[in-house]
């Protein structure tokens, strides 16, 4: 493939070093995904919580709920406390369940394991406890901070040990 495109280039010699990049993408079914915004006040994170539960529930998979729930939680207090609004709460059901939060703060979380005094800095730290992959991205407007959990409860026994 490369081959051909170089050739439907013509003749001239390559003036640079090319490179080419491929991407896959997968398309969502519009009913494996919801989306929710929220202002940027302390009393929507039980909004949200609730919602993320509802969703679980319509998708048959109320044994994420509690896991999601906490995750849920901790994303959007975040959001809340350091970012600001609006705040984008997104569920995708796929290969695995993809929990995303979106806020207009291009500050990029970090994990930091809190002493036993400290009276926060637990959120990422719990996150990467109970899902198998997180991180973030920058977007136009901020950025998104994504975890994935696999669509059993079976993740395994929570390690809190410091």
């Amino acid at each position: 493939m490369g081959h051909e495109l170089l050739r439907s280039l013509g003749d001239a010699p390559a003036r640079d070093d090319m490179a080419l990049l491929l991407a896959r993408t997968r398309a969502v079914a519009p009913e494996d995904t919801e989306t929710w915004e929220f202002p940027a006040d302390v009393s929507v994170v039980a909004a949200a919580r609730k919602a993320a539960a509802g969703q679980l529930a319509a998708w048959g998979l109320d044994e994420l709920s509690f896991t999601t729930e906490l995750v849920v939680s901790e994303l959007v207090t975040n959001a809340v406390r350091y970012a600001g609004g609006p705040i984008g709460l997104r569920l995708i059901r796929g290969d695995v369940l993809v929990c995303e939060d979106n806020d207009p703060s291009n500050t990029q979380p970090r994990l930091r394991r809190a002493r036993w005094s400290d009276e926060g800095g637990r959120g990422l730290f719990l996150i990467a406890q109970l899902t198998t992959r997180w991180g973030s991205r920058y977007t136009r407007s901020g950025k998104t901070i994504w975890t994935e959990q696999p669509l059993t409860a079976e993740l395994g026994l929570l390690d809190l040990s410091l």
